[in-house]
This record gives C-alpha cells, sequence and structure tokens, in this order.
C-alpha cells in the first residue's frame, strides 16, 4: 500500500485545521463542537482518536466533515447536542461553525424584541447571568482616583 503523505492543514466544517494535531483536539478547535463530542464522533465512525489529523485519508476526512455537519443522525445522545428544543422548530439539533454564531446572535436579538430582563441587560451592555456589578464589569475611564503629587 503507497504511503498517504501528511497534511498540515485539513479543511473541515469550513475550517482550516492543523493536521499535527490529534483528531480530537483538532475537531474541538470547530465552533460547536467540543471534546467531548468530538470522541463520540470519531467513535462512532470508528476512527482512532490518538492519531493526527494530517494522517487521515480524504475518505476518512470527508466521512468526518459530513458526520458534524449532521450529527443528529449519528445517533448520538440528545444531550450531547447544543441547541435542545429549537425555538424555531422544536426539535432537537446540533449547529457548528456560522449556524451556531448566527443562532445565538438570532436567539439575543429575540429577547431583546420582547424586552425580557436578559434582553434589556444585553442591551446595556451589562452582565447578564447575575453576577455582581458593584465591582467588577466596569469600563470607561477611571473616575474619583487621584495620583499622588510627586
Amino acid at each position: 500500500m503507497a504511503e498517504q503523505e501528511f497534511k498540515q492543514i485539513v479543511r473541515i466544517a469550513e475550517k482550516d485545521l492543523p493536521g499535527d494535531k490529534n483528531v480530537v483536539y483538532a475537531l474541538a478547535l470547530i465552533k460547536g463542537v467540543g471534546v467531548n463530542t468530538a470522541y463520540a464522533v470519531c467513535r462512532r465512525l470508528g476512527i482512532d482518536t490518538r492519531r493526527k489529523l494530517g494522517s487521515l485519508t480524504d475518505d476518512e476526512v470527508r466521512k468526518l466533515d459530513e458526520a458534524l455537519r449532521a450529527i443528529h443522525k449519528l445517533g448520538l445522545p440528545p444531550w450531547l447536542f447544543n441547541r435542545r428544543r429549537d425555538p424555531q422548530l422544536g426539535v432537537d439539533r446540533h449547529l457548528i461553525g456560522a449556524e451556531l454564531v448566527l443562532a445565538v446572535r438570532g436567539d439575543i436579538e429575540l429577547l431583546k424584541e420582547i424586552r425580557c430582563w436578559r434582553g434589556v441587560r444585553h442591551m446595556l451592555g451589562l452582565k447578564v447571568r447575575g453576577q455582581r456589578t458593584r465591582t467588577t464589569g466596569r469600563t470607561g475611564m477611571t473616575v474619583g482616583v487621584k495620583k499622588p503629587k510627586k
């Protein structure tokens, strides 16, 4: 069998990934794919998780790309998905890349539009998840502090 050349950069899900990393950690660089999701997908496809991404064959890379675009068809448990009970469709979905960014942006715009608490906090640029704001999260110029005379 002929020696497969090592690829320095592999393109999966519209993202260039380094070929010198393990498959799992390279896939985790894709937005919406974490280490646990990458492990689950690799095990489902029968790809060794300790291999370098650049050593995969073109067929394996194609299978990985197709699987990441349709994770819900792999038979993985729904708790692994990042869009459980999607508000628009009402089904469990898993989005990656630009689709995920647009979906989150749309969710935030909906919160702003209905003027709920989280939407108002987003509009004002304040912390949304109940953190304290008395001393942290301050932006802008420093006020009320004088430099000592020399």
